[in-house]
């Protein structure tokens, strides 16, 4: 019974590191909300860490075929990763255009984009250091590599 005890206890304290490991870098959310009538209702919620660890999952043709139109803007991209981070709470994009809205800032580190609409929400929260790792990543696969 004392083993059965100890063997719970080691999974369970697995579970819990695993799942501060995995939620560290927060969470990438995607929501889209449709007002029309049968409109669709997309809430995505992926741990943050799971998205640099993704990009290993993908055939590495498709990367360097993509490495091939996107790398010479993948070092640029990662470069402004790295400098968002200097700027934990600004925002750099605020557009009103009578009852449409657009804000892109960055908050508590992460990347937000908003647009509201009246037929139409979609909210996208990235964090910074997610970019970052992906940019650096695919940056690898350019037309130099």
């Amino acid at each position: 019974m004392i083993m059965l005890a100890k063997v719970a206890l080691g999974f369970g304290g697995t579970i819990v590191l695993a799942g501060a490991y995995t939620f560290r870098q927060g969470v990438f959310r995607v929501d889209v909300d449709e007002a029309r009538p049968n409109g669709s209702h997309v809430h995505v919620w992926i741990p943050a860490a799971v998205i640099p660890m993704a990009v290993h999952l993908v055939p590495r043709e498709q990367l360097r075929c993509a490495g091939e139109q996107a790398g010479k803007w993948m070092p640029l991209a990662h470069a402004v990763s790295k400098e968002l981070e200097k700027y934990p709470n600004v925002d750099f994009v605020e557009i009103q255009d009578g009852n449409q809205h657009v804000l892109v800032r960055t908050h508590n580190g992460k990347l937000q984009i908003d647009v509201d609409a009246p037929d139409e929400q979609v909210h996208v929260l990235c964090p910074i250091a997610t970019i970052e790792d992906v940019t650096a990543q695919l940056a690898g696969y350019g037309p130099a590599s």
